[in-house]
C-alpha cells in the first residue's frame, strides 16, 4: 500500500461518513465495501472503550452516553499517534475545554488532565529514590545550593478546580462534596500505583522549581513568591515519604 493509499485509509477508518478507499480489495479482489465497515466500527468501539476505562470519573459525571458521544468526536479528531495506547486521551482535557455543550462543565477539561497524568504516571520509568537519612546528613548550610531530581513517575496539576475533591466525589463512596476553591495536586508513585496528595498554598512552585533543576534555596522563593508565609518543611516531607526526590541529572 501506497503513503497516499495508506493516508486514505486512515482517515477512512476515523471518519464513518469516508468512502471506502477504492484500491481496498478484499482476498477474492472484490472491494471490500462491508468488512472495511466492520473493520471501521470495531475500531471506533475499542478506542472509546479504552477511553471509557481510562476516564473513569468523567465517564461517571459526563452520564455514559453523554461520554461516549464525546468519545466519538474526540476519536475522529485525535486519533492514536502512537502505538501506546498509555499515551491516548492526552488531548482529552483540551478538547473538553472547547466542547460548547460542556460551558456549565468547565472544570471536566481539569479531570480529564487529572485522569490522563494518573495514568501517565503509572506507566512512568523507575527511579531509585533519596532516603530521609540522605537528606539528614547534608550539612544545613549546603541545603539551599543543593539540587534535587524527581522521580519520573512525579506530576503536578495546577487547577482553578477543586479537582481532586471532584475526582474523589466521583471515585470514592463517602467522599465530600467538593467545595468551589482552586486545588493544586502531587501525584506520585511510592510503590505500584500512584497516588494524589493536595498541595498546600506554593508548594506547587516549589515542586516545580526542583523538577526544573533549581537548587532548593530557588525552589523555596519560588514558593514563596506564590504564599508569603510557605514552609518547605511540609513539601519535602512528602516528596521524601512518597519517595518522589532523586538525585539529580548530571548538568552539561
Amino acid at each position: 500500500m501506497s503513503g497516499t493509499d495508506q493516508g486514505l485509509f486512515r482517515a477512512a477508518v476515523m471518519n464513518p461518513a469516508a468512502a471506502v478507499p477504492s484500491s481496498l480489495r478484499d482476498g477474492s479482489g472484490r472491494p471490500a465495501g462491508r468488512r472495511f465497515a466492520v473493520y471501521r466500527n470495531n475500531v471506533a468501539v475499542s478506542l472509546t472503550e479504552a477511553l471509557a476505562e481510562d476516564f473513569p470519573a468523567c465517564r461517571a459525571l459526563l452520564g455514559d452516553e453523554t461520554f461516549r458521544a464525546m468519545a466519538g468526536a474526540y476519536l475522529r479528531q485525535h486519533p492514536p499517534a502512537s502505538p501506546l495506547m498509555a499515551r491516548y486521551g492526552a488531548e482529552l482535557g483540551a478538547f473538553m475545554d472547547a466542547a460548547p455543550q460542556l460551558s456549565r462543565m468547565r472544570w471536566i477539561g481539569d479531570l480529564a488532565r487529572f485522569e490522563f497524568a494518573l495514568r501517565d504516571s503509572y506507566h512512568a520509568a523507575d527511579a531509585t529514590p533519596l532516603g530521609a537519612e540522605t537528606l539528614a546528613a547534608i550539612p544545613p548550610e549546603s541545603l539551599p545550593e543543593r539540587r534535587f531530581g524527581l522521580a519520573p513517575s512525579v506530576r503536578v496539576l495546577r487547577s482553578d478546580w477543586p479537582v481532586l475533591s471532584i475526582w474523589r466525589r466521583a471515585t470514592e463512596a463517602g467522599a465530600p462534596q467538593a467545595q468551589p476553591v482552586p486545588e493544586d495536586v502531587l501525584i506520585a508513585r511510592p510503590a505500584y500505583d500512584p497516588e494524589p496528595h493536595l498541595l498546600g498554598p506554593g508548594d506547587a512552585a516549589f515542586v516545580d522549581a526542583l523538577g526544573a533543576g533549581a537548587p532548593l534555596g530557588e525552589a523555596a522563593e519560588a514558593a514563596l513568591a506564590v504564599a508569603g508565609a510557605h514552609d518547605a518543611t511540609a513539601i519535602l516531607t512528602l516528596l521524601i515519604q512518597t519517595r518522589s526526590l532523586t538525585e539529580p541529572e548530571p548538568r552539561p
